[in-house]
């Protein structure tokens, strides 16, 4: 009896022990893991966005897909055999299949092995709702070569949650671009971030570039949850959830971009690099009264649903992020400050020197055929003379020089809603930091770096009057159901230049796209087009190369009531030290003018307006 009591009492205090130990000393470690298998947290994403153009049509869209995983502790030992029926529909080796079938060996905290008890592997993402019905008939009915029938109860049901429940699905979404390439450095394309939530690793889309970067969280909407128990199973017990919110959606963002707009200026850049083979090509098309950005593009390009094949560089929005000397389109800066400031007029006479200038003993030259004796301003533009904008910028010094620089909104970042947009600050210095004969470079375009933005939004603002305007993108956010949350409205910056100083403006650059201008090839049969050439030579190991140039032609019509403005640039193309902005840019802008103006309606101008512009339709004879 006595070691019977013995025994009795050391069996109590051995579970009394256990209880002390379960209960007390392991508690929070054991809570924590029953709560680990029993309750989940299950994130419930929201759908991402779409982004539209002008017109309401899709130019970025996400899609249902699934994602496959798997529960290697259902499969036993079967992996060959589900590796060898996943493969060929997720179209995946068998081999990076197999070793995702079996339970992950960690360690805990004490060092001891342990299996996954996750019950989780992720197979593969983005897989169409048909694969996903196609996986799931193949494996309910799966074969495993023995007679089920004659096995034990447990053995049946192995099989049985094999077929049913060893490979599952969690709802997923991918981003998709119907038009291809089509706008692809204004729109951006998609990553994936990952994180973990409840031991499984969770994947979002985020922006990557253009618009997918800029308005990133107004796309992404926001995440939902539940929290909820689950049985042995993992199937949830609706009557124990504890926290059910609905996601909410991202919002739609429509943009100012026109998508046949953008086609017409896409494919008339690509017929241009085809031609004149330049390192790059580059176009916008900009309402000057609004600011509104109708297309904006630069080959070579890429495709956003496989942005991985493209070459870095092709990623890159040039129009926005590169800088380069403007050559002669600087010259409507100088002259409009000028004009404004009452320096000169318009019908001002100056002597070109014929050609050669010297300048604090270095010297100054025209194009080689050009040896220009008396100009007057107007005709300065006209013939693009490099010596009469030097000393109509000498005639405006230096500081108002600077002033209408940065009054032009050049050497600042224009505010327009994309990433990596550069401001040229480091290269529009304020006088203190100009060199000795950088008063009469600048007037040039020489010694003095833009945007492809900044210096179409400046020409802009002297087609509307003198008003500066921010470039604008997005039109408005909007849900799911068209009620639009944020509208946007066109934005003035500053008036730069009078009224009267735009008008005469307008009256010179006219004369560019005639027969005696340097750009007669832009002239378009039904309206009056004003404009202007730029051919800048490019700087190679830290001097002007003489057969590498950056050429322009930036223009805008019809003149006296402009609708569009347009700017193209080619960066070194083939023809080298003979490639001239009205005889390479000029033909472009014209192709794009034409087709824009029949797609918008515009009115044309009448046989009376083109003639007294100068003949719209005489015979062009010089390219220049």
């Amino acid at each position: 009896m006595l070691a019977l009591t013995l025994m009795v009492c050391a069996a109590f205090a051995g579970l009394g022990y256990r209880l002390v130990d379960l209960q007390v000393l392991r508690h929070d470690e054991l809570a924590k893991l029953a709560q680990d298998n029993t309750q989940r947290e299950i994130r419930q994403a929201p759908r991402r966005g779409d982004i539209l153009d002008a017109r309401g049509n899709l130019l970025a869209t996400s899609v249902p897909v699934k994602t496959v995983c798997a529960d290697p502790s259902l499969i036993g030992n079967q992996q060959a055999l589900v590796a060898q029926a996943l493969a060929p529909l997720l179209q995946m080796p068998e081999g990076e299949i197999y070793p995702k079938l079996f339970p992950r060996v960690s360690k805990n905290e004490k060092g001891e092995t342990v299996t996954n008890n996750l019950h989780y592997a992720r197979l593969k993402k983005n897989v169409s709702e048909e694969t996903w019905q196609k996986i799931q008939l193949a494996m309910s009915r799966m074969s495993f070569g023995v007679d089920e029938t004659k096995l034990a109860k447990t053995n049946r049901q192995f099989f049985n949650n094999l077929r049913q429940s060893a490979v599952f699905a969690e709802p997923d979404q991918m981003r998709v671009y119907p038009n291809g390439s089509l706008a692809a450095q204004v729109i951006g394309f998609p990553g994936v971030e990952e994180f973990k939530l409840d031991g499984r690793p969770i994947s979002q889309i985020s922006g990557h570039g253009g618009v997918e970067l800029s308005l990133n969280s107004s796309l992404s909407g926001v995440a939902g949850w539940r929290v909820t128990a689950t049985d042995s199973k993992q199937r949830e017990l609706v009557a124990l959830r504890d926290e059910d919110v609905q996601p909410r959606d991202g919002l739609n963002v429509v943009l100012t971009i026109d998508a046949a707009i953008q086609h017409i200026l896409e494919s008339e850049l690509a017929d241009a690099m085809k031609e004149h083979d330049p390192v790059s090509i580059t176009g916008i098309v900009t309402r000057p009264r609004t600011g509104e950005i109708l297309a904006m593009a630069s080959l070579p390009d890429f495709d956003p649903n496989n942005p991985g094949a493209a070459p870095p560089e092709a990623l890159r929005n040039r129009v926005i992020s590169d800088v380069m000397e403007p050559g002669s389109t600087f010259k409507t800066i100088v002259v409009s400050g000028a004009l404004n400031e009452h320096v000169v007029s318009l019908n001002d006479v100056i002597f070109c020197e014929n050609g050669l200038f010297y300048y604090g003993g270095i010297p100054l030259q025209d194009a080689e055929h050009d040896h220009f004796g008396n100009l007057t301003v107007e005709q300065i533009l006209e013939k693009s003379s490099n010596i009469g904008a030097s000393k109509i910028g000498i005639k405006l010094q230096a500081p108002k020089l600077y002033d209408y620089m940065t009054r032009f909104g050049l050497g600042a970042q224009t505010g327009i809603p994309l990433p990596d947009e550069s401001s040229a600050q480091n290269f529009v210095r304020p006088p203190d930091k100009w060199g000795k004969y950088s008063l009469a470079q600048i007037p040039m375009g020489q010694g003095v770096a833009v945007t492809r933005l900044q210096m179409v939004m400046a020409v802009g603002a002297i087609a509307n009057g003198g008003v500066l305007m921010r470039p604008m993108l997005v039109k408005r956010l909007q849900d799911r159901d068209g009620k639009v949350v944020q509208q946007y409205e066109p934005q003035t910056v500053r008036r730069v230049i009078s009224d009267e100083t735009a008008k005469e403006m307008v009256k010179a650059l006219k004369t560019v796209v005639s027969d005696e201008g340097t750009a007669p090839l832009a002239r378009m049969a039904n309206y009056v087009v004003a404009g202007k050439t730029g051919t800048a030579q490019k700087v190679v190991n830290g001097t002007y190369s003489k057969d590498k140039f950056v050429i322009t032609f930036i223009g805008f019509f019809p003149a006296n009531d402009p609708q569009i403005c347009i700017s193209i640039v080619m960066d070194a193309p083939k023809e080298g030290g003979h490639a001239f902005g009205g005889a390479l840019c000029g033909p472009v802008f014209k192709d794009v003018a034409d087709r824009c103006a029949s797609y918008l309606n515009i009115p044309p101008d009448s046989p009376a307006t083109l003639m007294a512009s100068g003949g719209a339709h005489s015979t062009p004879t010089q390219l220049q």
